[in-house]
């Protein structure tokens, strides 16, 4: 269980994460951890295993989530509102939408399996806040669009926020439960949230493919 000063270091290491990742642009540096390292503390990054503040399992998945969401950032950082707004074509999503998308994927991974919601039952502000998002498609193109950088930052940054919250209340057990009716067969809640990260990993591909069409 996460006491309050692992919460705030928690909201501290999002924000000081992000911006150094925006604001860097340097390379990822591989360290070798020490040859005595049991848990990490949150800001480690390079180092995938468990966190101060998470069970042993739990905190794996979070060093993966956070070095994840590092890599998705790198190809992102000083990009205009015309940057994220580009299309390669009429079919194609923007980075600003797909940034959105990120968060709105994670706050229905948040809904289904810290508030045991079925797949698809949003309330009305998540869909409104997210739902577009979540569609990605024609309505995104025509409506997430002249937003800054900032803008898709304060919601990847929120929602993370609160899953870092929620996982920190839960254990290894529940993290291996598996959910026998899940649409794609039956799965556990790590692989739930390790599609997160594979999810973003998916993105990271179109965000680098895209910058290199922007002139």
């Amino acid at each position: 269980m996460a006491n309050t000063n692992n919460a705030v270091d928690r909201r501290k290491f999002i924000k000081q994460a992000s911006l150094a990742t925006l604001a860097s642009g340097a390379l990822l540096s591989w360290n070798t951890p020490p040859l005595n390292a049991t848990a990490s503390t949150i800001n480690d990054r390079n180092i995938v295993g468990p966190k101060d503040g998470y069970s042993p399992q739990v905190g794996t998945l979070v060093s993966m989530m956070n070095w994840m969401r590092h890599v998705i950032l790198m190809p992102v950082q000083g990009m205009s509102t015309s940057d994220l707004d580009y299309l390669v074509d009429d079919k194609a999503n923007s980075i600003g939408a797909m940034l959105y998308h990120l968060a709105a994927t994670e706050r229905f991974y948040q809904i289904h399996t810290f508030e045991n919601r079925a797949w698809g039952d949003w309330d009305a502000a998540d869909t409104e806040e997210f739902g577009v998002a979540m569609g990605l498609g024609d309505a995104a193109r025509a409506s997430i669009k002249g937003n800054p950088l900032e803008f898709y930052m304060e919601k990847l940054d929120r929602v993370r926020e609160n899953s870092l919250t929620e996982l920190a209340k839960r254990d290894d057990d529940w993290l291996m439960t598996v959910d026998q009716e899940w649409p794609w067969g039956p799965t556990n809640n790590y692989c739930k949230w390790f599609h997160v990260v594979e999810h973003e990993s998916n993105h990271n591909g179109q965000f680098k493919f895209i910058r290199s069409r922007i002139s």
